[in-house]
């Protein structure tokens, strides 16, 4: 009887998940370029590139960057919950690019679908281990790796998405690479 309600259980889960993607589905066909674009918050992208660049290309000094530096230059809680948003906003802006150009579109789009992963993870483990600092001694000595690997993360989704719309639609390219 127990194997059944487990059964169950991962059935329903399966077909609640389902629904849930047709329907985030239907609703990125609805909405419009623009009004995607117009959602964007604006960053200092290139406080984001400097951290991002410290962690992806190693050089000789490869810990200049403190961390309080980091996290002023993310923007703190409320420049990672822009990075956040703004993610979203990227991978539909990429599923709109997939309408011009298919192929590469379904593969950039997974790959900033695991960078959108990435960077929800970590900005994750930063509020957790914000709100629990007391709790968790080591928080003081992770959040410099995540706030590395959320700007790196954002960092890749950006020049992917900018790539992409070189390639696929050079019209809405500029319009794009401004707002981001």
């Amino acid at each position: 009887m127990l194997v059944y309600l487990l059964l169950g259980a991962l059935v329903g889960s399966l077909l609640a998940a389902a629904i849930r993607s047709q329907v985030s589905a239907l609703r990125v066909n609805r909405r419009s370029w623009q009004d995607l674009v117009s959602q964007i918050k604006r960053i200092e992208f290139q406080r984001v590139t400097s951290v991002a660049r410290d962690y992806l290309e190693p050089k000789e000094g490869q810990i200049s960057l403190e961390p309080t530096d980091m996290w002023l230059m993310l923007g703190g809680r409320e420049g990672l919950r822009r990075m956040r948003e703004n993610a979203r906003l990227m991978l539909l802006l990429a599923a709109h690019a997939q309408r011009w150009n298919f192929d590469e579109g379904v593969i950039v789009t997974e790959r900033m679908r695991r960078d959108a992963l990435r960077l929800r993870r970590a900005i994750w483990r930063i509020e957790l281990a914000l709100t629990f600092h007391t709790v968790l001694r080591r928080s003081a000595t992770v959040i410099p790796f995540d706030l590395h690997e959320a700007a790196s993360s954002y960092y890749l989704m950006r020049q992917r998405l900018l790539a992409l719309y070189q390639t696929s639609h050079s019209g809405l390219y500029p319009r794009l690479a401004e707002v981001l």
